[in-house]
């Protein structure tokens, strides 16, 4: 999602004569889309910031602004104790940059983080930043309802509001003419989308058939949202891709009531077997929090045997982060010591790069349509794409005849918990 505002904005100052370079060497105007969601994150920008003012003693013109949740945060403190920023600006304000731009030019600092309930950016173009015409985004709603204890995001980002179905068609429409091969649906929480009554369901059927060669993704779902019509129509077009990113957080009833996440484990596991009847081939992930308030080591155990039994493809770990201003601040004490915190969360990556190995290790001998997105970062005579269903792929000796964006027949060989390994059809004896 910071991608994809990210090329929001770069597209609001193309349209102000501004070009883009990866170089911060280079530039004359500098943003950090920032994240707030996690201590760490934070702790990274202002590592950065310390890059960025000795940048700025060797060039003074150049103007460093701060984007984002953090800036809606820690707008006051950014200013006051880094005075390398310029400006910043919170995820609501963005066409305000070209007139704030002006104020910093004119030698005042600039804030801007007021949150909206009807901003969407939906008449913006976004500059698309990828080097290869190939996968993009189209943000679809922003800000979210749902008042998870440990989360910031309604903070940050503000209530939840949806762009209009007939934008969203369109850019996906213009996408697919200028040639990209995937797009990818965002979302705070998708399954709340609703424009003056077209539902998430009905928008996903849409979008299918107006550009009915591109490959269609979406992130994320909230599960106490996610309905079985959504199922219904992921099963009944051949463009929507079997890929569902469906956060549980904690195997725990007790620490979901805490999280305030509104389904119990039961509930879940039900939508997990729900996914699997309508998309038997369904690549799950999710997303799972160790060392949330309180966390007893029985109901760290329940998260284990939850992730045992979803038998998930794919899980992103996360130790708990309190964040100022959430219930869960308010509420609970951070109370589970980092030592434990790492052990919890070492024993799921553990099981995690398990239950992906064995998910990977049933794809070997298949026959995979993979979508090439680059060369491959460890051997460039190899190509680095996904299948339909979003699973990673190396691709072996393909960079000579084939370019980011081709769909090829590729015969799976090898697994590893991240990645499969394979030929393509017609170059490979195996693969005959």
């Amino acid at each position: 999602m910071n991608f994809a505002d990210s090329e929001l904005v770069a597209g609001i100052l193309h349209s102000e004569g501004y070009g883009f370079t990866s170089e911060p060497e280079e530039a004359d105007l500098v943003f950090i889309n920032t994240c707030a969601i996690r201590e760490h994150a934070e702790e990274k920008i202002w590592q950065r910031l310390k890059y960025f003012q000795s940048l700025k003693r060797r060039r003074p013109h150049l103007i460093i602004g701060v984007l984002g949740c953090m800036a809606e945060r820690l707008r006051k403190k950014l200013i006051e104790e880094a005075p390398v920023v310029d400006m910043v600006v919170g995820p609501d304000s963005y066409r305000h940059l070209p007139q704030l731009i002006r104020q910093v030019e004119g030698g005042t600092k600039a804030i801007h983080t007021l949150l909206s309930r009807e901003e969407t950016y939906a008449d913006i173009a976004p500059l698309r930043l990828s080097p290869h015409r190939v996968s993009a985004y189209i943000s679809i709603m922003r800000g979210c309802n749902n008042m998870c204890s440990f989360c910031i995001v309604p903070f940050t980002r503000g209530r939840e509001r949806s762009r209009s179905w007939q934008t969203i068609v369109e850019e996906a429409r213009h996408l697919a003419d200028a040639g990209y091969k995937e797009i990818t649906l965002l979302g705070q929480n998708v399954d709340s989308y609703n424009d003056n009554g077209v539902r998430f369901a009905q928008l996903l059927a849409t979008v299918a058939e107006a550009v009915p060669e591109a490959w269609i993704r979406f992130a994320t779902s909230h599960p106490k949202d996610m309905l079985d019509e959504v199922l219904e129509v992921m099963a009944s077009y051949p463009n929507l891709t079997p890929y569902i990113h469906l956060p549980v957080q904690s195997g725990s009833n007790t620490v979901l009531q805490r999280m305030n996440r509104g389904y119990t484990a039961e509930w879940y596991l039900q939508r997990i077997e729900t996914i699997r009847r309508y998309l038997p081939e369904a690549v799950i992930s999710t997303d799972i929090i160790v060392g949330f308030c309180g966390e007893t080591e029985a109901e760290f155990q329940d998260t284990l045997a939850l992730m045992r039994a979803a038998r998930f493809d794919s899980v992103y770990q996360f130790m708990y982060s309190e964040r100022p201003g959430t219930l869960a601040a308010r509420r609970y004490a951070d109370d589970i010591p980092p030592t434990v915190k790492q052990a919890r969360l070492e024993a799921v990556i553990a099981l995690a790069q398990t239950l992906a190995l064995e998910s990977n290790t049933r794809q070997v001998g298949t026959m995979q349509t993979v979508l090439l997105e680059k060369p491959a970062r460890r051997n460039p005579q190899d190509m680095a794409g996904r299948t339909f269903s979003g699973r990673a792929v190396i691709v072996r000796e393909a960079a000579s005849q084939y370019a980011p964006g081709d769909k090829i027949p590729v015969k799976i060989t090898e697994a590893t918990s991240a990645t499969l390994i394979g030929y393509a059809a017609h170059e490979h004896p195996l693969c005959a």
